[in-house]
Order: C-alpha cells, then sequence, then structure tokens
C-alpha cells in the first residue's frame, strides 16, 4: 500500500515537473506565439473580408442611386394636323380683336327712285363689312321708350327723313344689343359698337324700310 501511494506522488511531481518545463521552454514559447499569432491574422482576415463585403454593397447601392431612374416614357401622342383656316374665319377671327371706324358714307351704294332692293346693289366694299366690329356713329331714332333699350334704329342725322318710307336704305342701322346689353335714348349723337351685317327688313307694304344690322355692344 505505501509502495503505491509512493508511486502516485511519483507520477504526481513527474507530471508537475513536466508542466514546468513545458512553460519554461523556449521551444514551447514560440510555439505558443505562433498560435496566437494565426489566430490573429485569421480574425483580422474575417474583418477584412467582412468590410470588403460591405464596402462593396456600399459602392453597388450609391452607384445605382447615382443613375436616372427615369419612367418609361409613354408613346408620344402624334396631334392631328389642324385643317387650315379659310380666308372668311381668318377674317373673322381679326375682326374680332380689331375695331373698324367707319361712317355712314362707307355704306352709301347706288339705287334709283322706285328701284327694288336687291343684294347685288351693295358694293364690295359694303359686302366686306359684314362680320366685322365696327363703329360707327349717329342718332337714336326717338320712339316711345327712353331708358333700357335693347334695339332701336341708329340713323345718320336727327331729321325724320332718315327711316321710312322715302328715306335712303343706307342712311339708317337696325341696331339689336347683345343679351344683357341696353341703352339710353339720348339727343345727342352716340358712338355704338358691334358686328355689322346685312338684313333686310320690310314694311307691312312689303317695301323695304332697312337693310343694315348691327349685333350692340356698347352705346356712348
Amino acid at each position: 500500500m505505501f509502495l503505491s501511494i509512493f508511486k502516485m506522488k511519483r507520477v504526481c511531481h513527474l507530471a508537475l515537473v513536466r508542466k514546468n518545463l513545458l512553460a519554461h521552454s523556449p521551444f514551447v514559447q514560440p510555439l505558443d506565439k505562433m498560435v496566437l499569432r494565426a489566430g490573429s491574422f485569421i480574425i483580422l482576415r474575417r474583418h477584412f473580408l467582412a468590410k470588403l463585403v460591405v464596402t462593396f454593397l456600399a459602392l453597388t447601392l450609391f452607384s445605382g442611386c447615382g443613375q436616372d431612374t427615369k419612367a418609361p416614357r409613354s408613346l408620344d401622342k402624334r396631334e392631328l394636323p389642324k385643317s387650315p383656316e379659310t380666308q372668311s374665319q381668318q377674317r373673322l377671327r381679326i375682326n374680332q380683336n380689331v375695331i373698324r371706324e367707319i361712317s355712314f358714307d362707307d355704306i352709301v351704294f347706288d339705287m334709283a327712285e322706285d328701284t327694288t332692293f336687291s343684294r347685288d346693289l351693295l358694293p364690295e366694299r359694303v359686302t366686306s363689312l359684314v362680320g366685322q366690329h365696327i363703329r360707327i356713329r349717329g342718332y337714336i331714332l326717338p320712339s316711345f321708350q327712353q331708358t333700357g333699350l335693347t334695339q332701336f334704329v341708329l340713323v345718320r342725322d336727327n331729321m325724320e327723313c332718315c327711316f321710312g318710307p322715302g328715306a335712303a336704305l343706307y342712311d339708317c342701322i337696325v341696331v339689336k344689343m347683345l343679351p344683357g346689353r341696353t341703352a339710353e335714348f339720348s339727343i345727342r349723337p352716340v358712338a355704338v359698337t358691334g358686328t355689322f351685317g346685312i338684313k333686310e327688313l320690310k314694311g307691312p307694304d312689303g317695301n323695304h324700310l332697312a337693310v343694315y344690322s348691327l349685333t350692340g355692344e356698347s352705346v356712348r
């Protein structure tokens, strides 16, 4: 029994001595350092690879954001060619923006006595005024109504010979005001602005009383 205990102590002593030798051995310490360095290198390598992957992903993301991300363009709708304006349409468009000053002298035409009116009697300088924006001065023919006139006869002068049987057809214009517009009677001459037209007005006997019309806009 004592021999067994002695052997066990010897084994423990040898193990302790071996441990101390390994700890202070010049061959073991470099080996430990190599192992530590190898472990550190592996850790650093893993960190480097991780940073490399993150950097690559960041560059890919930023390069994608820098590009123009335009939505796909839809097919251009080609406009249909506009039909060219006719001369009458062009004249009407221009005339609506320009007010032409005229007088009763500009709408005079030759007509012999006891002659029935025909539009063939109108010269081109008169027919060219149709649809034009004009301003003409004259007198309002007196009537029973003095205010809120929606329709009246504009005559060359304030004499009674300018409208009715025996009067010259070119000395009067039948004015019809636009909806919502009115005029006031005055003994003084007025300037009427509107769109000129040709519209025959006949009396009960079938004779012409007027041939000119004006869609009135303002009376001043």
